[in-house]
Order: structure tokens, then C-alpha cells, then sequence
């Protein structure tokens, strides 16, 4: 094998590649990167079982090949190197991967490619296309509220699905729940799927990368997004997503308006004096227009932190875990949110005060 290459769309390549491969005792190939040249094109292919991708970077050909290299080794080698609009010579040379730049140039060994597995393509597949944008948007909303326990691998995953003219994003770790609807095309068609939560962070990555518009398929077990020369597949999980909708109120019996980035930090002077399980206490008393968080840590000290507030309804006093309260504020762009409480033991429920409506975050509250 042996052919050149711009510097710097294999660095982009390599890069997007190599954070998908990962050790494995068992089937050491899959550290790996393969590279495939052929007429003038050369793909970079990574998996770990749960996810594949494969990069289509356009060279000049001499002789083609495949070959398997360590993918850190790789990635860590051509991130030093600089100047990125120099032509790379890439070359194997009795079994070693050559690589030459204007200033550097290494040599690395490689592996037996017999064992490198075939990246899925989706067979009996609902096809379908659209903006990139989407599934970012969307995925990132929710991931967070996923279970990072894969003892219920559906509470372990982000829940997708098509609702009339919205496609729906949600997850939940049974202590909380957020939700965000995503305004599509009628036109546009998607199975309902579970995506897993360990997939999510890479998934998005390489999303992003391949610019505003997407071909996706999905099928029984496998979704996958092209674009761009990139192709990655994603295994989903066989499963059933609980009847999230029975949890969320249908009323509320006190609501408080307040800036997101009021609320925002009292939640992390709270966390200074917080207890091991990062509980806050909140007090609401619409007739004494108090709006106070309240942390108390035995060994620390405590904290009361008055937020000023519009406060409708009942007074209540409740416990949440901050950190659960504190995660949502990434996926709300309004400055102002709305807290409804709808009893003691009941959940609470968060949204943003402004004309986009499409974010629901629900909380659990804590027993005392």
C-alpha cells in the first residue's frame, strides 16, 4: 500500500476515528484503525462492537492495500505534527506503516487485518433525510438523564420517536426525566428507537462533523447517519421505554418564575454546604414572597439563599437533589424558567418561560 495524502483531512480522519477504538483483551484489532486505499480514495475504519464509522478521504493513489494500526499510536503521532496543508506520503513497508511528513517521519507497527470485523451496513431499513441539527440538538437535550447503570439498558438509552409533526427525544434514570420535541416535516418518517447511552457522546461527535444534512436508516437492531464521506452505525437497544407520560402532572399547585441563572447559582452555593446525597432544601411561601434554598451539612456548615421570584399557589416546603436540578439548565436557552410543584411526594416539573416550549424536565423529590 502505498499513497499520499492532504495533511490535513487525515488528521480530521484519523481523529474521528480513532476515539471510537478502545482496548480489548480479546480481540486486540479493535485498538486498531484500518486504513483501505484504492483508486484514489482512502477509508478509515474504527469499531467497538456498539459503534462503527468509516471515513472516505480522497488521495493519490501508487499501490493499494489494507493495513490495521494501533489507533492511539496513530492519532498521537500525526497530532504533532504541523503545518496542515503539506502532502503526507503513506506507505507499508514489510509489515510497518511508514509515514512521512516535510519535517517528521514515522514507522509503526501493525496488525493482522483478518480479524478486523465488518462494519454493518442497515438492512430492511426506514430511510429517511434530514438536518443534522436535529438529532445534535436533540440528543444533547436529553442524554444526560439517561442511566449510566446498564442494568436496565432501556433506562440506559435515549427513547426517539415521531409524534405528529415533532420527533420526540427523551430519557430518563427513574429520578428524572427530560424530554424535547423537535419540529420536523410530516413527510419525515422515523421507528421508534432506543439509543444507547454510551453511544450518545461519540455519536454526536461524528454527527457533527458531517455537516447540515443527513441520510439516516433505521433498522430492527442498527441506526445509522451518512454524509459527507462519513458513515457511522450505531447498535439500538431491543427494548421498551416506560410510559413516561403517566409520571408527568397534569396541574400543579405552586409555581415559581425566576431567572435560570439566579436559581442557577444558589444551586451551587448550596452544593458548597450540601450533604452526601446532594440534597436541597426548598422553600416555597407565595403569601411571604420567599423563594429559599437551604443546605445544611454536618460537618461543614449551612446555607440559606433567598432567590428573588414571581411565586403563584401553595406553600411548600420539598427536597430535590441539586445536581438533578443543575444538569437541566444546558438544554434551556430562556433566561427566565418555570418551577411547578404539584404536591410534597410528587414531581416537579421545569420549563422555560419563553415563546419555545419544546423542553420538559421532570424531577423526583427526596424524602427528608
Amino acid at each position: 500500500m502505498k499513497f499520499e495524502i492532504n495533511f490535513k483531512k487525515l488528521k480530521e480522519a484519523v481523529g474521528l476515528v480513532e476515539r471510537i477504538t478502545g482496548k480489548h483483551m480479546t480481540l486486540p484489532v479493535l485498538s486498531c484503525v484500518l486504513i483501505e486505499a484504492d483508486d484514489n480514495v482512502a477509508i478509515f475504519k474504527a469499531t467497538n462492537l456498539d459503534i462503527g464509522v468509516e471515513i472516505s478521504v480522497p488521495i493519490k493513489t501508487t499501490t493499494k492495500g489494507v493495513v490495521a494500526v494501533p489507533g492511539h499510536i496513530l492519532s498521537s503521532f500525526i497530532s504533532q505534527i504541523q503545518e496542515d496543508n503539506q502532502i503526507v506520503k503513506v506507505e507499508v513497508i514489510s509489515g510497518n506503516l511508514h509515514i512521512q511528513a516535510n519535517k517528521s517521519k514515522g514507522v509503526i507497527k501493525t496488525l493482522p487485518i483478518e480479524d478486523f470485523p465488518t462494519i454493518p451496513t442497515v438492512a430492511d431499513a426506514t430511510e429517511m433525510s434530514f438536518a443534522s441539527e436535529i438529532f445534535i440538538k436533540g440528543l444533547k437535550s436529553v442524554w444526560y438523564s439517561a442511566s449510566v447503570s446498564s442494568v436496565k439498558p432501556e433506562l440506559s438509552s435515549v427513547y426517539i420517536y415521531k409524534d405528529g409533526d415533532y420527533i420526540v427525544f427523551a430519557a430518563t434514570d427513574s429520578f428524572r426525566l427530560a424530554e424535547k420535541r423537535i419540529k420536523v416535516p410530516l413527510a419525515v418518517k422515523i421507528n421508534e428507537i432506543l439509543l444507547p447511552f454510551k453511544n450518545i457522546a461519540d455519536v454526536t461527535r461524528i454527527i457533527e462533523s458531517m455537516g447540515e444534512n443527513l441520510k439516516a436508516k433505521m433498522g430492527k437492531n442498527l441506526i445509522s447517519f451518512e454524509a459527507n464521506g462519513i458513515y457511522v452505525v450505531s447498535r439500538i437497544i431491543d427494548g421498551t421505554f416506560p410510559d413516561y407520560k403517566q409520571i408527568i402532572p397534569k396541574g400543579y399547585v405552586t409555581e415559581v418564575i425566576t431567572l435560570k441563572q439566579d436559581f442557577l447559582n444558589a444551586l451551587k452555593i448550596s452544593n458548597i454546604f450540601s450533604d452526601k446525597f446532594n440534597q436541597v432544601h426548598m422553600i416555597v411561601d407565595p403569601k411571604g414572597k420567599i423563594f429559599e434554598v437551604q443546605t445544611k451539612n454536618s460537618d461543614i456548615g449551612e446555607n440559606k439563599t433567598n432567590i428573588d421570584a414571581a411565586l403563584t399557589g401553595e406553600k411548600m416546603e420539598i427536597n430535590f437533589n441539586y445536581k438533578y436540578i443543575a444538569d437541566c439548565f444546558q438544554s434551556i436557552d430562556a433566561d427566565s424558567i418555570s418551577l411547578q410543584l404539584s404536591g410534597i411526594n410528587k414531581p416537579m416539573v421545569i420549563r422555560p418561560i419563553s415563546g419555545d416550549q419544546t423542553f420538559m424536565y421532570l424531577v423526583m423529590p427526596m424524602n427528608r
